[in-house]
């Protein structure tokens, strides 16, 4: 349609058909073909033809000024996509962990709008399940395996999950030498929406080991889990990325690190379109660059 009415303007703007076809590198039959697909779209005449001339008619006069502004929006509309693809500029909506967006997130997106002025970040932390595509979110960062085969991923690094307590808690309580000691301690639990994190897993001579933990303490943010650990209020079970400066600072000790579970990814998982902005390349690489480059151990 916008061709056809791009056509019927420059029919006007050279006097004829066959001139409009010269200048569109068209025929003079698919000119006229064209033509009368218009017309019989809005079912009026737009254009009374004789040998020598060409005139509008009303119905003709009103399209070609709402022709004009149409194409002129059309145009305006691709120049703004086509710099928000080639330029630094524009909304960015990312999710993430609370504690992973709150201590290593923010910061990177810090610097990246000081970089960039003409951007805008929305950042969602939370740890619960977000539906990219759903809420419009350009981008997440993740740990574990990819659940929504449907999303793209980047990697980042290697993500570990260790059990750790403040030294005051273990002074009191003992350290637990095996995962069925578990049982018999305060866990501070993580709750993900209405299910709660109360099966750790653990690997005993090579094989997998699971355990149900108690506690007197539930959290649905990993940042409050973090926070009654280092209170001395329980053990807890937390990606090494998120306390390794507690535990390197001493805050909070490893303990069971003969049985844990292995390593899992980190990644930025992302909805498939065909071409993202450049805005939201430039933050994926920026945060993968930096988190790579800062990978927890």
């Amino acid at each position: 349609m916008l061709d056809n009415l791009h056509l019927f303007l420059t029919i006007l703007e050279k006097g004829g058909l066959s001139a409009a076809g010269r200048e569109l590198g068209l025929s003079p039959a698919s000119v006229s073909e064209r033509l009368s697909m218009l017309e019989s779209y809005y079912g009026v005449t737009l254009l009374t033809r004789t040998t020598r001339s060409i005139s509008l008619t009303d119905e003709g006069r009103t399209l070609a000024d709402g022709a004009r502004r149409l194409l002129a929006e059309a145009d305006e509309l691709e120049s703004r996509v086509r710099r928000g693809a080639e330029t630094i500029s524009g909304p960015v909506r990312l999710s993430a962990p609370v504690d992973l967006g709150q201590t290593r997130i923010v910061p990177i997106v810090d610097r990246f709008l000081d970089a960039h002025p003409d951007v805008t970040v929305d950042l969602n932390l939370t740890d619960s399940f977000v539906d990219l595509v759903g809420q419009g979110i350009d981008f997440a960062v993740r740990y574990g395996t990819l659940a929504d085969s449907t999303l793209k991923a980047k990697p980042i690094g290697e993500n570990r999950r260790v059990v750790s307590a403040s030294p005051a808690y273990l002074a009191r309580h003992g350290t637990p030498g095996h995962p069925d000691d578990l049982p018999h301690h305060d866990c501070i639990v993580m709750r993900f929406g209405i299910n709660s994190d109360r099966v750790w897993p653990f690997r005993v001579e090579g094989k997998p080991h699971a355990v149900t933990v108690r506690g007197r303490r539930i959290a649905n943010t990993g940042d409050l889990v973090r926070r009654w650990a280092l209170q001395g209020h329980g053990l807890c079970m937390k990606s090494v990325w998120d306390i390794q400066e507690d535990l390197d600072a001493g805050r909070l000790i490893e303990v069971l690190a003969p049985f844990s579970a292995g390593r899992t990814a980190l990644q930025i998982v992302y909805p498939p379109t065909r071409v993202q902005p450049r805005r939201v390349r430039a933050l994926i690489d920026t945060i993968a660059g930096e988190l790579a480059g800062g990978a927890a151990g």
